[in-house]
């Protein structure tokens, strides 16, 4: 019921109605969330909510001992907390492959096998940084089975990069587009590592999140452990048979190779997933779905990705015009996947999601990454506005449109920043 909703926090003046939007927003939710928010630069919104009763929805109180994570007790939930980020994570990988861009040592429309040799097996000489980036690459999961991969097979690296390296696309790379789930994070992730020396995780560390102070990690290390909150879901996920009869419903039939990838994939998120609620999981490197980290700090690096932000500043405006130019506009999913009028089809610059019915993100010519769940990153030039969402509760899904824990904070953020400014 409405108003059982604690947040805590901090807003800066003339931007209260946010935080009564954001309590809107989380009234019927089972889960915690985070809500920050940056206008040019500064921090305005500094949000976090616990509701107060999580009924039969919520999850039980962690006990970080037994969960590995720290002291004994429930977990606690505020501003400073961390959690999963599901595929926010692709922005953050996003912004490393612009930044290396910028420097002059990776070019986003070069062959992936420039950097990265072994890459040009099974026909795939010619595929670009940027299909990458753009999901545009063929490769939507790791295994070529249904069953995926499992764990711990899904945590090394090495292994998983070679496989991806050896494999033939399911369609011409850049001729049609279909979500890279889990396997973006790789691909690019190791592009990352072939031109910079060392993985994406540490990349990220040295050259985003250390200057800028933010508490996001692709890896997460241990002495942040204590800070850690996790995940839960609010329904249970489909089986495989769920899945394959759904495709079948499509035109796929079981033993179809995109099938069989759709379903991998499904079974390697699910692992994924498995494996977050680890030490292991956590520490290792999912680039595509396993970064951890909070909103203030999601809210930060997409501010300094518009504007400077304590003297800091990460891509210049042409490096932001570029990133967000769309991409896939004149692509479809691969057959039997094209039908339809597209209305629902994702929007993606280079490797990032653009504004579309069921992701309105801050109108027109913002840009940044959802994840599963409901969790948000996202910025947009014209307005200096910068926002990150965090949540506990996996509960939405893109399909069914914007994610209602969004709706309020969202114009309320949005018509605040275009206020007139108070003398």
């Amino acid at each position: 019921m409405a108003g059982e909703v604690t947040v805590d926090g901090q807003v800066a003046p003339g931007w209260e109605t946010v935080r009564d939007a954001f309590a809107r927003g989380q009234a019927h939710d089972p889960g915690s969330a985070q809500l920050a928010v940056h206008h040019h630069g500064q921090l305005v919104v500094d949000l976090a909510s616990e509701p107060a009763c999580t009924g039969s929805l919520g999850p039980a109180p962690v006990d970080r001992a037994r969960a590995g994570t720290g002291p004994v007790g429930p977990a606690p939930y505020g501003t400073e907390s961390v959690g999963v980020l599901m595929s926010v994570t692709k922005g953050l990988v996003a912004v490393c492959a612009h930044l290396l861009s910028q420097r002059g040592v990776l070019a986003l429309d070069a062959p992936v096998a420039r950097y990265w040799p072994e890459f040009a097996a099974g026909g795939k000489d010619a595929t670009t940084v940027a299909d990458l980036l753009t999901h545009r690459a063929g490769l939507p999961s790791f295994a070529g089975d249904a069953a995926g991969v499992g764990l711990p097979g899904l945590l090394d690296w090495d292994s998983r990069v070679a496989e991806l390296a050896a494999r033939t696309p399911l369609w011409e790379p850049g001729s049609a587009f279909l979500y890279h789930a889990l396997t973006y994070g790789h691909l690019a992730g190791e592009v990352v590592r072939r031109v910079s020396g060392v993985s994406i995780g540490t990349f990220f560390a040295a050259e985003v999140a250390r200057p800028l102070g933010l508490d996001l990690w692709i890896g997460l290390p241990q002495e942040a452990e204590h800070r850690f909150v996790p995940q839960f879901s609010v329904r249970p996920e489909p089986t495989q048979e769920q899945i394959s009869g759904f495709l079948a419903g499509l035109g796929l039939s079981p033993a179809d190779p995109l099938s069989l990838a759709l379903r991998a994939t499904a079974a390697e998120l699910a692992s994924a997933n498995e494996a977050l609620t680890t030490r292991q999981g956590r520490a290792a490197e999912l680039p595509g779905a396993g970064g951890i980290g909070n909103a203030r700090s999601l809210s930060r690096l997409y501010a300094a990705l518009v504007g400077p932000v304590d003297g800091e500043r990460l891509l210049s405006p042409h490096t932001v015009e570029r990133a967000r130019t769309p991409c896939n506009e004149n692509l479809a999913p691969p057959p039997p996947l094209d039908g339809g009028d597209g209305s629902g089809r994702s929007r993606f610059g280079l490797g990032f999601e653009l504004p579309r019915p069921g992701l309105p993100m801050l109108g027109e010519g913002s840009f940044g990454h959802a994840g599963a769940g409901g969790r948000l990153g996202m910025a947009c030039p014209e307005s200096g506005l910068a926002v990150g969402y965090v949540c506990t509760a996996m509960s939405w899904e893109p399909a069914s449109g914007p994610d209602p824990r969004w709706a309020d904070w969202t114009e309320a953020v949005m018509t605040t920043a275009a206020a007139p400014v108070r003398s």
